[in-house]
């Protein structure tokens, strides 16, 4: 790394969570001391938080990676939650960075804002044409109205705000809960503790037909330094690994490498979520250099590993995210 991020003041929301964490690591080594607020201590969705974090944090730059989100059925179950909360705290977040001169301004977005029935690999000039999949539509517009409302602060006031939308992230520290993690956390440990307690099969979603893409969380967090410090274009830009697995294949990779014996049985009344989705990663290469390295069942293993060796680190984190849930779903009722 250059000097680029040393001493500089970076205020990096959701810098205690998967991404955030090893995104600050990279930081630190950088001899940067990013600032990153706790949720107990500043509420995102509202102005006067949000007016406090930034007095409190005096940012040059804003990576804005907090975001309340989780597989399918937790997107069921909360789209008001994931609508209001996420576009509240990004759109409240870029309005006060703006008023008050913060020098850059990095939106992470989702690939859920891709519309359902996109031409794959997905090219970012596809955004806009069509609606996303029901499931987690309501989040995906929500992320996707920031997009809109960077790209007009830097045509009215020449604000820079720049805009990723990374495919699935997975890697050491994601979300291990059954109840709100994405799929490749979800089959390791459903896999593993399965394993362990000897289940003749283990359950899953849809059909397995669907294809995603995946990127490995540390490559994402080299992606987002070499954008901060090279980007500063309008346009969103894909980030991913550039390839796809459909849900059956990853499901059997993943019982390979942990060695579960069980049968996998697929309930089809369950959704499948999106047929496919890949990116085309062309321009994240072209703008600012990055290709990810990190090959996949290599970055599985970790993974694997990770969760083996780390089993207090995922009930804690498992007991937190739920009490933020809960916390979250009653500020909701009460507001």
């Amino acid at each position: 790394m250059n000097d680029f991020f040393r001493d500089k003041q970076v205020l990096v929301t959701g810098g205690g969570g998967f991404l955030g964490s090893h995104l600050c690591e990279r930081l630190e080594a950088g001899g940067c001391r990013p600032f990153v607020p706790h949720q107990v201590d500043y509420d995102l969705t509202t102005k006067e938080g949000v007016e406090r974090l930034i007095q409190d944090a005096e940012p040059q730059l804003v990576i804005h990676l907090a975001a309340r989100v989780g597989g399918i059925g937790a997107n069921q179950r909360n789209p008001g939650a994931y609508f209001f909360d996420n576009l509240m705290m990004g759109s409240l977040l870029m309005e006060r960075s703006r008023q008050v001169g913060v020098e850059k301004f990095l939106q992470l977005g989702t690939v859920c804002s891709y519309p359902k029935f996109t031409p794959v690999p997905f090219h970012e000039e596809n955004l806009w044409d069509g609606y996303p999949e029901e499931t987690n539509a309501p989040y995906g517009v929500a992320k996707k109205a920031l997009l809109v409302q960077a790209q007009s602060y830097r045509q009215q006031y020449g604000f820079n705000a720049i805009y990723l939308i990374p495919v699935n992230m997975y890697g050491p520290r994601d979300n291990f809960d059954l109840e709100t993690s994405h799929v490749i956390p979800g089959l390791i440990r459903k896999m593993v503790e399965g394993q362990e307690r000897g289940d003749e099969e283990i359950v899953l979603w849809g059909d397995g037909s669907p294809s995603r893409e995946f990127l490995y969380v540390d490559d994402c967090a080299e992606a987002l330094m070499l954008a901060a410090e090279r980007y500063n274009g309008p346009e969103p830009i894909n980030l991913g690994a550039g390839f796809e697995i459909t849900i059956r294949d990853l499901a059997e990779l993943i019982q390979e490498l942990t060695g579960y014996e069980g049968r996998i049985v697929w309930d089809t009344t369950r959704p499948n979520g999106q047929p496919r989705r890949s990116l085309d990663v062309s321009r994240a290469e072209r703008e600012f250099g990055f290709r990810a390295k990190t090959d996949f069942r290599e970055g599985l293993r970790r993974t694997i590993t990770f969760f083996r060796e780390n089993r207090d680190w995922v009930m804690e984190d498992e007991k937190r995210r739920r009490f933020q849930e809960e916390r979250a779903t009653a500020r909701a009722l009460v507001q």
